[in-house]
């Protein structure tokens, strides 16, 4: 199963200090995957309730031995989406998200939803990625799959950037019920495996990696992953394993 928690832990810690969650809060987390921020919403909202919505079955299911293993029993998740999901309305305190915002086909009915579960000033706390430029691990996978003279395929990463655009973001979350809307830069390493063989077979599980390499003759497949291999080498630490540079907006905002 991909490891995002190693990916992003330098991004979970800023995400952590701007929850601002209070013992007895109430949380929602928006695409919680395996819930290692909804199980850090959980030590800090206790005893409040949390509850991690996602569409993926099988990180549910990790979230859920995990928060068993640490004897949260204040959390539950929700198999679901939650652009339209039917949350209790005016209920939670905080809603967050680690990344998990950026592919909602209707991103105004999303947030609206969103904004609908939170109490009147219920707060929002989001992490996003910027523009696909200032993203040195997409650049260089796209790079290394294409070749250095083809763009890269108009795949699934392309939405992972849908919300980086600050100023169309803000008029979603406006529209959406939200105001005192902030961005603040972020800019951390993510991580993409302890050596080069975790990290080639972490990028390899991509739906957009996979997508690509299935358009390709086999010579061409064969030369790309080479490419991706010379590519994960060079940005081999050794003692900090593969890293690639990155930048995302953590946004925040308050229900009106």
């Amino acid at each position: 199963m991909i490891d995002y928690d190693f990916e992003l832990r330098a991004y979970q810690e800023r995400l952590r200090a701007a929850m601002e969650i209070s013992a007895g809060d109430h949380v929602l987390d928006i695409g919680c995957g395996a819930g290692q921020s909804t199980r850090d919403a959980a030590r800090a909202a206790a005893p409040g309730r949390v509850v991690g919505i996602d569409v993926s079955a099988p990180m549910l299911e990790r979230a859920r031995r995990l928060t068993t293993a640490e004897h949260l029993d204040h959390v539950t998740y929700e198999h679901g989406d939650a652009q339209v999901h039917p949350f209790a309305p005016d209920h939670y305190d905080v809603a967050i998200s680690r990344f998990g915002t950026m592919f909602f086909s209707d991103p105004v009915a999303a947030f609206s939803n969103v904004a609908r579960a939170l109490r009147v000033t219920g707060r929002l706390a989001v992490l996003v990625w910027q523009s696909r430029e200032r993203n040195e691990w997409t650049m260089a996978i796209d790079t290394a799959l294409c070749g250095p003279d083809q763009p890269p395929s108009p795949g699934l990463t392309l939405a992972a950037f849908s919300l980086a655009d600050r100023a169309a973001t803000a008029r979603i979350l406006e529209r959406a019920g939200f105001g005192g809307i902030r961005f603040s830069d972020v800019h951390e390493p993510v991580f993409y495996g302890r050596d080069i063989d975790a990290a080639m077979a972490f990028i390899r599980s991509f739906e957009s990696t996979r997508d690509t390499l299935a358009g390709l003759t086999d010579a061409a497949r064969a030369r790309a992953l080479e490419r991706l291999r010379a590519m994960i080498a060079a940005h081999d630490t050794g003692e900090d394993g593969v890293v690639f540079d990155s930048r995302a907006w953590l946004i925040t905002a308050q229900r009106l």
